[in-house]
């Protein structure tokens, strides 16, 4: 037993050392860094422009920090070599969950991070003494390697489902907008001020891309390429055929807009439909044995008190 602690003793403080080296070299290139970062978006996400203020969104984006900077080197290491999923599934999700200035391999390092820390962190709470604890420890290697994936998964699916719920909204507002005369990118922007992130977002990286040169077709695919799902490439399709076609945007977009909302409402009803299966893991496991508690305890006491009796 004192070798294993001796053994990772030696782990930690390499891993120190490591963090330290990489520290050094990382307070020199942090600047460069942050605005190789920015240009990078800009190019990605069309924000480089005349009017755009490169500066003020450095300045609002957090610094890297030293965890972030070692998972950065850990991934570019190890990249192509531990993972099943590649770079370019990592950055869709990346995409979709508004993560633009994060590298899959930085997903990559964070896994490898964890992959060590969490058994590490299991260990030196339970230790190595039952067949219970060596699973526990088990499950931390797997939950390591899991966890990063799955908190960007979870955050893109969230983000998916907020702009889902707030698109019938906006296609309303911009119905409401086209009938009254404006444009079709001059109620796109009045209409993006009035929700919030991420539709918002979502938007203005439009409008930036139209601005910059590409047509407003080119611009709805590379939003519905960001947010890929059945609720906006309904929207971006619609758009680019009344583009195309000379068809009234206002009669498509309330078309549009009623259809969206049946398609809510269908999901609605799906998710409800499945809730009785949901609910049977904890009616059976959690409520029945706590029911069959309160309800037969009683009945066993005074059963044991009868059977004393003889």
């Amino acid at each position: 037993m004192t070798y294993v602690y001796l053994v990772l003793g030696a782990i930690c403080a390499g891993v120190a050392v490591t963090a330290v080296i990489l520290a050094s070299r990382a307070g020199r290139g942090s600047a460069v860094d942050r605005v190789q970062a920015v240009i990078d978006f800009s190019l990605t996400a069309g924000l480089t422009s005349s009017g755009t203020d490169v500066s003020a969104y450095l300045d609002s984006e957090p610094k890297q920090g030293l965890i972030s900077t070692l998972a950065t080197r850990l991934g570019s290491l190890f990249s192509g070599r531990f993972t099943a999923m590649s770079e370019e599934a990592i950055r869709e999700q990346l995409m979709a969950a508004g993560m633009y200035t994060a590298s899959p391999r930085t997903v990559l390092g964070y896994r490898i991070l964890f992959l060590i820390g969490v058994p590490v962190l299991v260990f030196l709470l339970v230790g190595v003494h039952s067949f219970l604890s060596v699973m526990m420890i088990v499950l931390a290697i797997f939950a390591g390697w899991i966890l990063p994936v799955t908190y960007v998964q979870r955050k893109a699916r969230l983000r998916i489902d907020t702009i889902d719920r707030a698109l019938p909204d906006l296609i309303d507002l911009m119905c409401v907008m086209i009938e009254a005369g404006l444009s079709f990118p001059a109620s796109m922007r009045l209409a993006a001020d009035q929700f919030g992130p991420p539709l918002t977002d979502e938007l203005r990286l439009t409008l930036q891309e139209q601005t910059m040169g590409l047509s407003i077709s080119e611009a709805l695919q590379h939003m519905a390429e960001r947010a890929d799902t059945p609720a906006v490439r309904a929207f971006v399709r619609a758009m680019a055929q009344g583009d195309r076609m000379g068809i009234s945007m206002g009669q498509i977009m309330r078309s549009l807009s009623h259809e969206m909302r049946a398609r809510r409402r269908s999901s609605a009803e799906e998710r409800a439909q499945k809730t009785p299966v949901l609910m049977l893991f904890p009616l059976v496991f959690l409520i029945f044995p706590a029911l069959f508690i309160v309800l037969m305890t009683p009945a066993v006491i005074s059963l044991m008190h009868n059977l004393k009796g003889f």
